[in-house]
């Protein structure tokens, strides 16, 4: 090649990187959620049937019960599956944002709770849906009381080295990424981050969009699917979520975005439970997805 077919060339030959390296696979583990794998299985067999079709970690939720989160534990460190989070289970029925104090104090035990299981088990995060905004409860008081919570929680969270991974769900709050990403800032701790769901805010944003506006305060991610359907028996759209790759969300442009902010963490598929056939099928779709198919 001689220097005029080279500068010709050059363009091109950069042009060819930037896509390789957009579509590149991203470094994130993938994960699922504890619950679903089969309920007819030992915790031992479900840690190795998650193992066995290729997922590398698993998020699993709050257990108070001293001897099952030792089996938990026994199970995770046998099958080289790891815990890579806890699912705080308190924060739906008993909310942080409530202005009942035995309601509160329960949604605060279940925290520590939480925590201490994060502790032993290895785990980095524990998620936290942080308030419900409902006919009882005004969006600022869930915003006040929420964080004034919280705040108790970051002197255990920084010594157990957990960090508490704020999640939006259907709440009726949190409704917007700068929002969210205010909420989080608003602690100025780093044990206090955000864990994004990419299904859940696809009735009113573009995940895409609130994963470059959370950008680095993204510790981990939920990975799930959401269509919408035209129901005739009722001559009205409905709209649930489905399986990875089977809905409208533009997984392209998530993997473009998370790639964009360096995203390192794990991304755990929520969606319904199913057998070793159907777990294997959701692994390759999540190795599609993570390698910008």
């Amino acid at each position: 090649m001689n220097r005029r077919n080279f500068i010709a060339a050059t363009p091109a030959l950069f042009a060819g990187s930037f896509q390789g390296a957009q579509t590149a696979r991203l470094p994130i583990k993938k994960g699922l959620v504890f619950s679903m794998l089969p309920r007819t299985l030992g915790i031992l067999e479900r840690f190795q049937l998650a193992k066995d079709v290729g997922f590398e970690e698993v998020e699993c939720h709050t257990e108070p019960d001293q001897a099952r989160a030792q089996e938990f534990k026994a199970a995770s460190e046998k099958t080289g599956l790891r815990i890579h989070s806890v699912m705080n289970s308190a924060h739906w029925q008993y909310p942080l944002s409530s202005s009942d104090p035995a309601a509160v104090q329960k949604s605060m035990e279940g925290m520590r709770t939480s925590l201490q299981n994060a502790n032993l088990w290895g785990a980095d995060t524990v998620l936290l849906v942080p308030a419900v905004v409902n006919p009882q409860t005004q969006y600022q008081d869930a915003w006040t009381r929420s964080q004034q919570q919280i705040r108790k929680l970051i002197p255990l969270a920084e010594e157990l080295k957990v960090i508490i991974a704020i999640e939006e769900v259907w709440n009726k709050f949190l409704l917007s990424p700068l929002e969210f990403a205010r909420y989080v800032d608003d602690f100025k701790s780093p044990w206090v981050k955000a864990y994004f769901d990419v299904g859940n805010v696809v009735l009113y944003g573009y995940p895409q969009d609130w994963i470059r506006t959370l950008g680095k305060r993204i510790v981990k991610l939920h990975f799930k699917d959401f269509a919408f359907k035209q129901d005739p028996t009722i001559k009205k759209r409905t709209a649930d979520f489905v399986n990875l790759r089977d809905g409208e969300i533009d997984w392209k442009q998530i993997h473009a975005a998370l790639g964009e902010i360096g995203y390192k963490g794990t991304a755990s598929v929520e969606l319904s439970g199913g057998d070793k056939e159907y777990l294997a099928d959701v692994v390759k779709r999540l190795e599609l997805i993570l390698s910008g198919a």
